[in-house]
């Protein structure tokens, strides 16, 4: 585990904060690579997260949400301290049954599903995956198909 403070920037409306480079270096060597998203854990201010290490701009970032940090995005300028290292577990997350079910019935959402990219797969089947109510996870079952076929937004994003 490395140990670090710094001051919580913003970019592009994300609040973040920059890896000091021998701790970079370190987790880069624990990665095994220094290209693409590096999967880390640790602590923001004592309290645990998990999170993916990105390069954005030119440099390396680690952004703060507001599970990591409450507030994060009023809190810039902050000094906080941060706790990281390389995180090697299965992220994977599995698809929710009524999402896979919905899917096998609409042929056509179905297709551009699959044409989209891993990443907005994966942020689809996760914001389904995460919510807590039935009616919740039907309402937006739909919405997700809805979006697919073109016909409203899903998760901020316009259609596909």
């Amino acid at each position: 585990m490395h140990n670090f403070t710094a001051t919580l920037e913003i970019i592009v409306g994300n609040p973040f904060v920059f890896i000091p480079e021998e701790i970079l270096q370190a987790l880069f060597a624990k990665a095994n690579q220094n290209k693409g998203p590096i999967p880390v854990k640790g602590s923001i201010n004592g309290k645990p997260y998990q999170q993916t290490l990105v390069k954005y701009s030119g440099a390396w970032r680690l952004y703060i949400n507001m599970k990591m940090l409450k507030d994060s995005p009023r809190r810039i300028g902050e000094t906080i301290a941060v706790e990281i290292e390389f995180d090697p577990s299965d992220r994977t997350i599995s698809a929710h049954p009524k999402f896979i079910r919905a899917l096998s019935e609409n042929e056509k959402a179905k297709q551009v599903f699959d044409t989209l990219s891993p990443s907005k797969q994966k942020e689809i089947v996760r914001y389904i995956s995460n919510l807590k109510s039935e009616e919740s996870v039907d309402r937006n079952v739909i919405r997700a198909i809805n979006f697919l076929l073109g016909k409203e937004r899903f998760v901020g994003r316009d259609k596909p």
